[in-house]
């Protein structure tokens, strides 16, 4: 079975293993999904991240991702919110003057650009644009 949407289906899995209180989840491996968990793992929304290797022996029949999930010290998600803004129906592209703001900044926009997947303050900084993928607060 082939997943439409690789992005919106990791952030699902995500949000429902936080709303969950799991302490990980395994997400399918794409290249964006693994920038990605690498920006909320460089924003310090997950503890750390690790790819694992297809191996059927380990019923991994596909490369994949193991996410360590971040709470607070009295338990409560570091991730507030995740929600997908571009999708494959309706793609939402942003001018590098036009990037919003999450939250007032406590948030981060990430965005998919020419110089690659970065966040809004880093885009903002390099005056970049391009497709607006999602927010995490």
């Amino acid at each position: 079975m082939s997943i439409s949407d690789p992005i919106a289906n990791a952030l699902t899995k995500i949000r429902n293993a936080y709303s969950a209180k799991h302490r990980s989840v395994l997400v399918t491996h794409n290249n964006i999904v693994e920038a990605l968990v690498k920006i909320l793992d460089e924003e310090n929304f997950v503890n750390n991240y690790d790819t694992i290797e297809r191996d059927p022996s380990k019923k991994f029949f596909s490369k994949m991702i193991y996410i360590n999930l971040r709470y607070t010290s009295g338990g409560q998600p570091v991730v507030r919110g995740l929600e997908r803004v571009s999708t494959p129906g309706r793609r939402v592209y942003v001018n590098a003057n036009h990037i919003p703001s999450v939250f007032n900044n406590t948030g981060c926009a990430i965005i998919s650009t020419s110089r690659g997947v970065m966040v809004d303050r880093q885009a903002r900084k390099e005056h970049v644009g391009g497709e607006y993928v999602c927010k995490v607060w």
